[in-house]
């Protein structure tokens, strides 16, 4: 994830598996968290649609049930946690893209920080 501010105006562009947060204060001056980002993860339906469409296989190990992957059609490999990566060549033919999901926002003056985190951070 990577955000540029220009002026009030917040872009933020989403590949992978990491998140952005914004700090920002509510109607009672309390600091609260708005998440600004949305997961890519295989079993996000609008990312689940192109990778089956590419005839890539999305699915999670026994072991790991809350874990959806993205698999190779007649391969249970790589299995990739995430619908979108920079450099993943193996699985771009079977829908894992590299575009990045853009949004925008307006900031306020409520808007305090933004935190870029992993899924390391978020998840564990």
């Amino acid at each position: 994830t990577s955000c540029d501010k220009q002026g009030r105006h917040l872009i933020i562009g989403n590949v992978g598996d990491s998140r952005a947060v914004l700090g920002t204060r509510d109607k009672s001056n309390s600091l609260a968290a708005v998440q600004l980002t949305v997961d890519l993860k295989p079993n996000h339906p609008r990312e689940a649609e192109r990778i089956r469409l590419c005839k890539g296989r999305i699915f999670a190990l026994q072991n790991e049930p809350e874990i959806f992957r993205v698999w190779l059609p007649n391969n249970d490999s790589p299995g990739l946690a995430m619908a979108r990566a920079f450099g993943d060549f193996c699985l771009k033919d079977f829908g894992v893209i590299a575009v990045p999901d853009v949004s925008y926002r307006h900031l306020t003056e409520k808007d305090e920080f933004v935190v870029l985190a992993t899924d390391g951070v978020w998840d564990v």
